[in-house]
């Protein structure tokens, strides 16, 4: 779990994203006219990259069967009279039926759908302005009077790869870690060897003299020392990739972003030990880390925007590592911001791990005093 285990993770998450972008989402048509202009709409459909026309319903009922079996993204309707109410002038809609509880591939089906709809719509009022005499040069012009001018500034082709992948390694490592540190401490309870490892001999419960602070922090260190390693070589070594060998440079730095991972890590360990010397219960602290890492990534603001959380889980985000974290890649390595923006980030990450292994040292001691506690689960 410290070592291999992060490792395949790591590839496995890298593997998923490499394609970048979803192409080829499976759609329907439902077309009730058979026009030429119905049959060229469906063949810009299928040619468009992102989507692929995988079936030809004939009925409202197919196309719900085809929706609620998960078939296909979208069915798209091609109303009777589609090209006769075109060609006399009139308005023709083209419907999609989507299922936008996948909101991922439902956005990415109505932007391309939207589009080839757009571009045929545009493509025959050219021809009709083209007929009534209207001259070449001001066709574009008259069609599309006022445009609308979106400038992209990071990931500007709107890549999952860059968006997901380099994302969510932190949020995994950030799991894997509160559990080793959850784990490391908890297996001393556990096994009733707390003793020992904090320096009674060899088959004594408990030590003559109570340790000093410095002798547990000591202990503590050691203890958390291979797990930060490993996890943090897990996490360079995914985000190495994807910055040098898949292209997706770092717009500003990389060591900055490598001490903000190490120290992600540093807490997370931190806080998972905590969570088994306050506890004396390796299960309680088991269960503790998984709810307070797994959702992690769901608040930090890059899935569902952060400012458009409410107060409540908005300040429980503001008090999850992983959040501000978040924040410190994404300005480094989309945005190329000075590494003094980031600065308050490093801080805070090595504040809270700070306080949080002079807390758990404080528990280790307080658990020291009570053997009585020792080997329950």
């Amino acid at each position: 779990m410290l070592s291999w285990v992060p490792l395949l993770t790591v590839a496995l998450l890298c593997w998923i994203f490499s394609a970048g972008q979803p192409y080829g989402l499976p759609i329907a048509v439902w077309a009730e006219d058979s026009s030429s202009l119905a049959r060229q709409l469906v063949r810009m459909l299928d040619a468009t990259p992102g989507l692929s026309v995988r079936a030809q319903l004939l009925s409202r009922a197919e196309a719900q069967q085809a929706l609620q079996r998960m078939d296909v993204y979208g069915v798209v309707h091609i109303p009777p009279h589609f090209a006769r109410d075109v060609q006399r002038g009139g308005a023709a809609s083209v419907t999609l039926l989507h299922n936008a509880q996948l909101s991922t591939a439902s956005s990415l089906v109505q932007r391309d759908v939207r589009q080839v709809v757009g571009t045929l719509s545009a493509g025959v009022e050219m021809q009709a302005m083209a007929k009534r005499g209207t001259p070449a040069q001001a066709l574009q012009v008259r069609l599309e009077p006022i445009r609308t001018q979106l400038v992209a500034l990071f990931n500007v082709s709107t890549n999952y790869e860059q968006f997901l992948a380099a994302t969510l390694l932190p949020a995994l490592l950030h799991i894997l870690a509160m559990t080793a540190g959850a784990w490391s401490v908890g297996r001393e309870l556990r096994d009733g060897t707390l003793g020992q490892w904090l320096g009674a001999p060899a088959g004594e419960a408990q030590a003559p003299a109570r340790p000093s602070a410095a002798q547990v922090l000591a202990a503590l260190l050691g203890k958390l020392a291979l797990p930060l390693v490993s996890l943090w070589l897990c996490g360079m070594a995914g985000l190495v990739y994807l910055s040098q060998l898949r292209g997706w440079a770092v717009a500003g730095s990389l060591a900055w972003i490598a001490l903000g991972l190490l120290l992600l890590i540093a807490v997370s360990l931190a806080a998972g030990a905590l969570l088994a010397a306050g506890t004396l219960s390796l299960r309680q602290a088991m269960s503790g880390a998984g709810l307070l890492s797994a959702p992690a990534f769901a608040f930090s603001g890059v899935g569902f925007p952060l400012l458009a959380m409410s107060g409540s889980a908005r300040t429980w985000a503001e008090a999850m590592p992983y959040t501000h974290y978040a924040r410190l890649q994404i300005e480094q390595w989309q945005m190329g911001a000075p590494p003094a923006q980031s600065l308050p980030v490093i801080a805070v990450l090595l504040l809270a791990t700070l306080v949080l292994l002079a807390l758990a040292t404080a528990a280790l001691l307080r658990a020291w005093a009570r053997p009585q506690d020792w080997g329950k689960r």
